[in-house]
Order: C-alpha cells, then sequence, then structure tokens
C-alpha cells in the first residue's frame, strides 16, 4: 500500500512504479482508495473510470454490479480499480474503500496470476476504513510518500 497526503505525488508514484513492474514482466493491479478517484488515470490514459461506489449507486447496490464494470485494463494489462466513496457530505469515504476492496476479493479480481496488487491509498484522513489495506493484512509493504512540509510530515506520523 501506498499512503500520501492528498498533492503529495503519491498516485504519481504509484502508477510510474506499476509500470515499470510490468514493463519488466510482472501481472499488476492498482486499486485507488482515494475519494478523488485519480489513481489510474495515467496507466488507462483518461480522466477518470467508473467508480465500485458510484456504480453501486446507479444500479442501487453493490451486488447488482458487474466485476468487468469496475475492472479495468490498461498500459501493459495492468487491471484498475477505484473504490471512491459516498456523496460528499452524506458519509464515510473509508467505508468506501472497505466495500470496495470486499467487491473485488468476492468477485476473483485479484486473480491467481497477479504478482503485485498496490492501493493507492488517502493517507491525510483519519478514518478507518483507510487503513483497511494494513489492517486486513492485504498489505504486505507499506510505503508513506512525503516532503519535508509539516503538514506532509504530520499525515505521515498518522
Amino acid at each position: 500500500a501506498i499512503y500520501g497526503k492528498g498533492g503529495i505525488g503519491k498516485s504519481t508514484t504509484t502508477q510510474n512504479l506499476v509500470a515499470a513492474l510490468a514493463e519488466a514482466g510482472h501481472k499488476c493491479m492498482i486499486i485507488g482508495c482515494d475519494p478523488k478517484a485519480d489513481s489510474t488515470r495515467l496507466i488507462l490514459n483518461r480522466k477518470m473510470q467508473n467508480t465500485v461506489m458510484d456504480m453501486a449507486r446507479e444500479k442501487g447496490t453493490v451486488e447488482d454490479l458487474d466485476l468487468a464494470e469496475v475492472l479495468l485494463t490498461g498500459f501493459k494489462n495492468i487491471k484498475c480499480a477505484e473504490s471512491d466513496g459516498p456523496e460528499p457530505g452524506v458519509g464515510c469515504a473509508g467505508r468506501g474503500v472497505i466495500t470496495a476492496i470486499n467487491f473485488l476479493e468476492e468477485n476473483g479480481a485479484y486473480g491467481d496470476d497477479t504478482d503485485f496488487v498496490f492501493y493507492d491509498v488517502l493517507g491525510d484522513v483519519v478514518c478507518g476504513g483507510f487503513a483497511m489495506p494494513i489492517r486486513e493484512g492485504k498489505a504486505k509493504e507499506i510505503y508513506i510518500v512525503t516532503s519535508g512540509e509539516m503538514m506532509a510530515m504530520y499525515a505521515a506520523n498518522n
């Protein structure tokens, strides 16, 4: 999992790292766990993809979703998914992360042939849902993208 304060460059860093691994022949996946839903835009070469929570709102429930609607393939066959969250001011964005990861798991998104799964996670919100990749043991390693600025260090320290 890669964490960092919003705007620090974690999504760009994640996408470049995953692209390099894919270039080296590894099968990779990125799961965007940021309400901005911009964790996969460079890999997909487009501004935004359908997020799990957007599609769930459109269809009625997460159970009504089809994996192909939210799991897209980009550069070098990198699998991409974005979690998103509830409508602003309505609920907890971290809950969207939990819902999305559970949906992807239950529907076989990870697959046995995937070498690396990266979670691009917003790190400056103190919400339990954003800690899911760590807490649930989904991430074997944690990286924090930061700078020397006070707020970036504060977010990294949380």
